[in-house]
């Protein structure tokens, strides 16, 4: 969770590029972390009907089986 409240990804400002690169980067390393050498998804819900039910910009990091496209 970034130190700046960032409450939805659509609310992030182009002074925020350098911190969400590093979410981006740090979902790699939880992916590698985990053993997800064949691959792996990162997602960044955004707004109610995007499924978003937690309120600050996180990252869930998807693997460890096929996940299909599209999503859902």
């Amino acid at each position: 969770i970034p130190k700046k409240p960032i409450v939805r990804l659509s609310e992030a400002e182009d002074s925020d590029e350098s911190l969400l690169g590093h979410l981006m980067i740090v979902g790699k390393k939880c992916a590698a972390n985990l053993g997800l050498t064949n691959g792996f998804r990162m997602v960044v819900n955004e707004g109610p009907e995007g499924g978003q039910s937690v309120y600050h910009v996180h990252l869930h990091v998807l693997g460890g089986r096929q996940l299909g496209w599209p999503p859902g």
